[in-house]
Formats: structure tokens, sequence, C-alpha cells
């Protein structure tokens, strides 16, 4: 059989490396290096370099090859090609699998699982399209050590072995890479708001990556593969109608354009429905409703045996989804953590009990607070989230004959917009803190790989990735916002006469910023340049050593300011100046008596004088109005906040090493033992903090890992496990910072702290973990995965402090040594399994399942006491029966079958509520 992954004999491979090393004498420098380095295993998906040129007879090899061993041995060989989404619908009679023959593509060739010395887990896409799972969330649920942190379309992330949930901002690299079809993704939000569909194969590698291919990752990578362009023309469809109007539809079809030369593949997915908690302001929007529409299509170029080339093109139109405000309110602890009582100034129980906002019929009680007991919010201001993205790649592929050239190009982007409310119906914020986000990146990819077999085989190549992002964040106040941010003294003065409260209402009213949080606009360059390469020394039969080294140069730039956009209503109340920018107010004090002004600062409070109080000048005001007029300037002044002109922050430039080493041995054809040493860092941070620079220190991370992949059972159980130890140093995560802006602004001798991204001094996970799947059951496979995970911060004095340690007399910041990592649980466990029984002459009944486990973890990053989620489990639940030639099949489905309640995150006076029971109907094809 020819093909990228034939092995040949070994003596002739031998003979033959002189002329290899010859043929490329940079790879086999960079190889040798390696070994010296001691450089770093990167397991990442894939790129189709080995399986384009010949596609079409490497699979016809392999289906052949598979026939061939049924009929010898009356087992069914895994296929070489991944099945329809019909297929996974209605799957045939399966008798068990010989397991142990299960590929995967970690590292850019096709090799079996139990041969590659990584802690790796495998999802294949049958398994997904069996229970409709297509998005990352539902992907981690079954894959081991793995968890995504829910946030927003933006704010979400993925973490492995309880490492990765963080305050992030845009300037900092994701920990776990995603990597779709060779295209590595430099932004978390790539992957948090789309459909994973038409997919092959989902690999979960866990360990510092980046020796292999694409962009280095510290924690480890998700590997997502779909399926390819074929010359065997075909059509499948999905149509699926559900509970809150959900419909979801699928069509994948492909085929030949000109038989032997060019072929394509196309994906296209619609998803619309509501969600299960809905806006009594306006019933039509929900909570959190899905509206996606995405589409992909591929071009296959075979011209000749030797070269073929892979063009995809895809697209997300930009669609709303409304996810932000998805919170149920409690009511505020009345007392903190030392005992002391908490006098709730500035809660929401004490603002809505303002007259002000006592006129109607909404209360605290009745309305604020649980959603009003129906499930519900009621807000004016909410939008939902608009997201969008674009991308294109270009796969080329040379057989040079010992060795195979591949080169991708990718183009990626991404857009995003929140317009967020405060949480009641007022006219508080028109926007309480919303992002404008435009987000590109272009990669170069180079990469050269040789031929397995001989003393030793390597790949080697370059990367470059230039990603640039752009982003805004946006603060607006409505009319209301005076009478909610005033302080008690100062709505009591202010709500005295209709003086008073029009200059309380023009305080905020129309006012709209690029607010600092820490810094309003951002503009972001990050250039990544790369040359990398991993070797495997057979140096015996058994036993091989793998090595791989990354250098990595860092170029970071990020630029920032802080301004105002309107004025609103209220420009004569603004500052003289903040920080040096100059706001065009008048001087006064805090009981409102002028200072020194110019003639146009004096004619600018006079005209305060006549707008509000009705008098030529301000002199003519009295003490009380004068005060007045202080605490409007008071309240504006106070949530102007920081403003500074454009500022460019540090840049980080750095060369980053990663490097692995991995000795393994293979006892038989049934059990390999392997330790592996990988070190990864993650770049540094150039970002401001109140418009001053603040950079963050890379992120070092070294993995140490003892496992065994083993096949039992007459291969029908395959059992892989490993325990690991990993220490960081430097992580990245919100900690509690000196702020350099307001020490000096204030300059009163206090030394002030703000929370922003930084570095926590030592952090190490370790445990245990396995992976597993049994087909040792007639007509039954079962998948399994777990983890014992403890994850801590060894050294991190200065972490932000929790709610409830806002009494009088608390440290600007907590000791958190020794306590565990935020969303990381002790013990996770997935069990899937997948039942198949052939009925009524020509149909196949089947059903599946999967149950995804989470032991109690703490959803805040600042440890909160009132922020521990409890235990939990999420079971989803396939009934179906279709023909056994998969022309047709229909399915029940079932997503959290036992309606689990548990709350996904949680603080001290507000929950985001489960997503309840889902239950609706599968429809698949061929055409």
């Amino acid at each position: 059989m020819t093909s990228h992954t034939q092995v040949r004999p070994r003596a002739t491979a031998r003979r033959n490396t002189a002329a290899r090393f010859r043929l490329s004498p940079v790879a086999a420098a960079i190889a040798a290096v390696s070994v010296l380095a001691s450089g770093a295993v990167h397991a990442q998906e894939k790129s189709s370099a080995e399986l384009q040129s010949e596609i079409t007879r490497l699979k016809q090899a392999l289906e052949k090859a598979q026939q061939e061993l049924q009929k010898k041995e009356g087992v069914n060989a895994p296929a070489a090609s991944a099945p329809s989404t019909a297929e996974a619908a209605a799957p045939a009679k399966e008798e068990p699998t010989a397991l142990d023959a299960v590929v995967i593509r970690s590292r850019n060739r096709i090799e079996r699982l139990q041969d590659v010395p990584l802690s790796v887990s495998v999802v294949t896409g049958k398994e997904l399209d069996r229970l409709g799972a297509g998005d990352i969330a539902e992907i981690t649920k079954r894959a081991g050590n793995i968890s995504w942190n829910q946030g927003n379309q933006r704010t979400s992330s993925l973490s492995i072995r309880g490492i990765g949930k963080q305050g992030q901002t845009e300037a900092q690299d994701p920990p776990v890479g995603v990597i779709v079809d060779g295209v590595s993704y430099a932004y978390n939000a790539l992957t948090s708001s789309f459909n994973f569909y038409d997919v092959e194969a989902v690999e979960v590698t866990r360990g510092p990556q980046g020796t292999l291919l694409g962009k280095n990752a510290s924690l480890g990578a998700v590997n997502i593969v779909t399926r390819k362009p074929s010359f065997t023309p075909s059509a499948d469809y999905s149509l699926t109608f559900g509970q809150r109007d959900r419909l979801i539809g699928k069509l994948a079809a492909g085929g030949p354009l000109i038989d032997d030369l060019l072929a394509w593949r196309g994906s296209f997915v619609v998803e619309k429905g509501r969600g299960d908690i809905y806006n009594t302001n306006n019933p039509d929007l929900t909570y959190q409703n899905i509206e996606r529409v995405s589409g992909r299509v591929q071009f296959l170029l075979t011209p000749t045996p030797d070269f073929n080339a892979r063009i995809a093109l895809e697209l997300q139109p930009r669609s709303s989804e409304t996810t932000n405000g998805r919170t149920i309110y409690t009511p505020t602890p009345a007392t903190y953590a030392d005992g002391s009582k908490n006098p709730l100034n500035t809660d929401a129980s004490t603002r809505l009990g303002r007259r002000w906002f006592t006129q109607g019929s909404y209360s605290y009680a009745n309305d604020y607070l649980y959603g009003g007991g129906q499930n519900a919010v009621n807000v004016d201001a909410a939008r939902g989230l608009v997201t969008g993205s674009r991308g294109s790649s270009a796969e080329l592929n040379w057989d040079l004959g010992s060795h195979t050239l591949t080169s991708i190009s990718a183009y990626k982007d991404y857009h995003f917009n929140a317009v967020n409310d405060e949480g009641t119906p007022f006219d508080i914020n028109t926007n309480s803190g919303g992002f404008w986000n435009d987000y590109r990146q272009v990669s170069q990819e180079i990469r050269l790989t040789s031929k397995p077999g001989g003393f030793v085989d390597y790949q080697t190549g370059v990367y470059f990735i230039n990603v640039h992002n752009s982003n805004d964040y946006r603060r607006s106040w409505g009319n209301d916002a005076g009478a909610w941010f005033a302080s008690t003294a100062q709505y009591n003065r202010l709500d005295a006469d209709a003086a008073g409260r029009s200059l309380m209402q023009n305080s905020l009213g129309r006012l709209s910023m690029s607010y600092n949080s820490p810094t309003g606009y951002q503009a972001i360059n990050n250039k990544s340049t790369a040359i990398f390469g991993q070797a495997n020394w057979h140096i015996t039969e058994p036993f091989t050593i793998t090595t791989g080294l990354r250098l990595t140069q860092e170029d970071r730039t990020n630029t920032g300011s802080s301004y105002i956009k309107d004025n609103g209503n209220g420009a004569e109340l603004n500052p003289v100046s903040v920080n040096g920018v100059q706001l065009g107010g008048f001087d006064s004090n805090a009981k409102g008596v002028l200072g020194t002004n110019n003639a146009t600062q004096l004619a600018l409070a006079n005209l305060v004088a006549q707008k509000y109080f009705n008098v030529a000048s301000y002199s003519a005001l009295s003490d009380a109005q004068k005060q007045q007029v202080a605490d409007a300037k008071n309240i504006r002044a106070s949530n102007i906040g920081v403003v500074f002109n454009s500022t460019e922050a540090e840049p980080y430039r750095a060369v980053l090493p990663a490097f692995v080493i991995s000795p393994s041995y293979k006892f038989n054809n049934n059990l390999t033992a392997y330790t592996s040493w990988q070190h990864g860092e993650k770049a540094g941070i150039a970002q401001l903090t109140n418009g001053i620079s603040n950079q963050v220190k890379p992120e070092k991370n070294d993995s140490f890992e003892i496992g065994f992949k083993s096949a039992l059972l007459d291969k029908t159980l395959i059992l892989n496990a490993d325990v690991y130890v990993t220490n960081i140093r430097n992580y990245q995560q919100t900690t509690r910072v000196l702020d350099a802006y307001t020490t000096a602004l204030k300059s009163d001798g206090t030394v002030y702290y703000t929370n922003a991204t930084g570095n926590v001094p030592k952090v190490q996970s370790k445990g245990v973990e396995f992976d597993g799947v049994y087909a040792g059951i007639k007509n039954t496979t079962l998948r399994f995965s777990g983890a014992y995970t403890d994850a801590r911060y060894k050294d991190f004095t200065n972490s932000a402090q929790p709610n409830e340690n806002g009494y009088a007399g608390a440290a600007p910041y907590q000791d958190v040594s020794g306590q565990t990592l935020p969303g990381a649980s002790k013990w996770t466990f997935n069990v899937g399994a997948d039942y198949n029984r052939p009925v009524f002459g020509d149909k196949v009944f089947h059903a599946s399942f999967n149950t995804a486990y989470y032991s109690r973890f703490n959803s805040d990053v600042s440890l909160s006491s009132y922020s521990w989620i409890p235990d939990y489990s999420v079971t989803d639940l396939a009934v179906g029966i279709g023909k056994a030639d998969r022309s047709y099949d229909v399915s029940l489905l079932v997503k959290n079958a036992f309606n689990d309640s548990t709350p996904l995150s949680a603080t001290w006076n507000s929950y985001v509520p489960a997503v309840p029971r889902w239950v609706g109907v599968m429809f698949t094809g061929k055409l």
C-alpha cells in the first residue's frame, strides 16, 4: 500500500537515512538540537498534510484492508473515513471492535492512539452527532480533565487539569490552544459562539504544546478535525425540532466537480430557538436564545499524485444572542465576613428604596429579587450580543519522496458587540459596560515532515501569526443614573427640590464614554514568529525517545485611551480636568465654593446658576444651592473616573522556548509505557492599568507525566492512564496590583490598589487521569474517563478581595496560598454508552447517553465563600430507530435529562441558573 503513512522496512529506511538528511540539512540540524535541548512534544491536530495528496487511494486501501480483516477475524476495523450525520444517527450492527486500531493525528501523521506517548482524549464526530452535540461546551463534556468555563461569547475559557479559569484581557493568549483543520486560534472568543458541524474527530491533548505545528499553548490543545472533500458523492442532512421553538438544520454534501482533479464539500448549519428566561420588559428578548447560521465550503485539488491543495472558506454572519444578564439576584448579606454590619449604602435594596424609584409598581422585593418569582428579568437597555466571523485557509502539500512539505496560510476574524444593562427597568445605564471588538489574525506555517521509519523521523517548520485586536469598552448613562449613583447624603440634598432633581438628572444623563476598565479603547498588535522541530529517535524496536524544541519571537504592543465620547445633558458639570486631560469645567470645592477660574470658566459657572436656579450669577446662589451643584459635579466626576490620552504600553519583546523529552517503551502490542517532561511558555502582556504601563511577565509551565496505554480483554478494552505534576511560575490571572494613577492623583500618603491581570508566583496541579473504551458487550460500546485533580496556588499573596471582605480595615488584598484554583473540581468523570440492535429486519434501534460529573468548585476568581458550586452531573440521552442502510433515522434527544438545576456560577448576591431540560426530535438521512 502506498501512502504517506507507509512504514518502510527498517533496514531500508536506515540505508536511506543519510540521503534524507542530505535532502534537508536544516531540518536535520533542528532535530539534532531538539535532542540536546530536550524539546517539547506538541500534540496538535493533523492539518491533513499526510492525507490530501493520496486521500482517495488511502481510503480505498484502508477500506479493503478492513473488509479482509472482517472476513478473517469476524470483527469490524475502524473506518478510514468518518461517518456522516446520518450514519452516526443510525449505526449498523456492530460486533466488539478492535479498539487498539483507533488512530489519531495529534502529531501530524496517522498513528495508533496506543503508540503516542501523550495524554490524549479522543471524541469522534460520530459520538457528537448521535447526541446532537455541536458547541465547545458540549464537546468538552465528552473528554477527560478539560472543562468549559461558561461566560459570554467573549469571556468564556477552557481549563485543562484545573487550570485556565481566569480574568483575562484581550492582549492575553489563551492557555488552552484550539486548532481547527490546522489553523490555530489565538483568541478564546473564536470558539465560544459557533457550532462545530461535520466533525471527523476532536482530540484533547494535555500538557504544554508547541514543537510540532502552529501556535504554542501552555496548558494543552483541543484539535478539531472536520471531514474533508472526497471524490465520492454524498449528501447528508439533519433536521431537529425541540422545546422553546428550537429548530436546527444541518446539511453536509460534496463530491467531484472534475473527476480525479477537483472535489468539494460544503457544511451548513442553521440553529434558532428561544431561551429559558424572558425579559418582562420585552418578552421577545429571552436568555439565552440561539441565533446561529454558519457555512463552510472546501475544495480539494489533486493535479498530480505528488501535490494537492485544499482551500476552505467559512462564514458566520453577524447575529444576536442574549447571554449577558442571564442573572438571578438574591439579597445581599447584611454582615461582612468579620461579623461587622454591611451598611448596604450602594446596594440595590437601598437605591431602589429611594423616592425616585418607588413611584411605580416596581419594587426590590417583588421584582428585583429572584426574577420576580417568574424565572424572568426586567431590564430596559439590554441587547443581544452580536457576534460574527469569517475565515479562509489554503493548505498545500507536496510529496517529495522521503519528505512531505506542507504550507498552511490562513485568515480569521471575529466581531463582538455587547450592550448591557445594570439589571433594572429604569433609565440608569443605557449601556452598563458594553464592549465593541474587532479581531483579526493572519497566519502562515511551512512544515517539512520526514516519512516514518528508520533510526529517526522528524518534523520541522516555521510559523508566523499577526494578530490585531481593536476593542472599545463602552459605558453610557441615562436620566435615572444620578439618582442611582448618588450617595445617600447626596441624594437627600438633591431630591429636596426641583432644581436639585434637575441637577441630579443631568449629572450623568446621556453621558457616554470609552470607559476605563482599566483601559477604554485598546489597539493590540501581537506578532509571533517561531521555528520548531520534533524528532522520534528509535533507539531499539520497542524503545523510542521523542524530543522537540521551539523558539518563538514575541513582539507585542498595546495602545489605549479613556475619554468622553458624548457629554450628554450636563457638560457644564464636568471637572476642569482629569489626569491632565482638559474637560472644560469650572473650579469649585466640595461645598461648591468657586476656586480660581478664568473668564470662560466663570461664565460657565454663571450658566449653571441660570440653568438650574434661574439667577443671573453663581455668586447669587445660597450655600445650600452651591452644595447641590457640588454634589452633582461629584457624582459626575466619580463616574467619569480615569481619563487619559492615547498612551502606548511598554512593548513586550522576548524569545520564548518550549521543549519536550518523552521516552516510551512498547512492552508488547498491548502495552506501552511512557514518561515526559514538557516545558511551555505563554507570552507576557503589554497592557495599561489606568493609563500607566503595567507589563505582565511570561507564564512558564513545566509538566511531568508518567503513563501507560493498554489494550486488554482481547483488545475490547482500551485503558490509558497517567499521573502528572504541573508547575507554573508567573501564572497569568486577575491579581491585586498597585494603582499608580490613583496613588499619584490623590497624593494623600495612601497606597491604592486595583484589580488587573498580573502574575501569580507559583501554581501547581497534580493528579491522576484515565481514559477508556470497552466494547466487550454485544451491541454496546462504553466510553469513560475521569480524573483526580489537585490544583492549588502555591504562592499567591496579592489576590483580589471578595465582596464579603469589604469591611472597614480589611487589607487591600488577600493571601490565598494553598487554596484550590477557581473552577477546579477535585473529581471529574465522564461516561457514555452506545447501544445498537437490529430490529424489524432492515431497521436498527439505537440508544446513547453521556453523563458528565463535576465535584464542587469555586466559580469566583477571588475565591468568595459565596461562590462555591456543589457537585453535580448532567446527562444527555438519545433514543431512535432508522434504516440499516442509514437512508433515514429519527431520534428523541434529551439534554440535561434529569433537569439538574445547579447554578453555573454564583456571587454573594446573584447566580447564573442552569439551563433546564430540553427535549427534541432529530431526523437524519441521505439525499
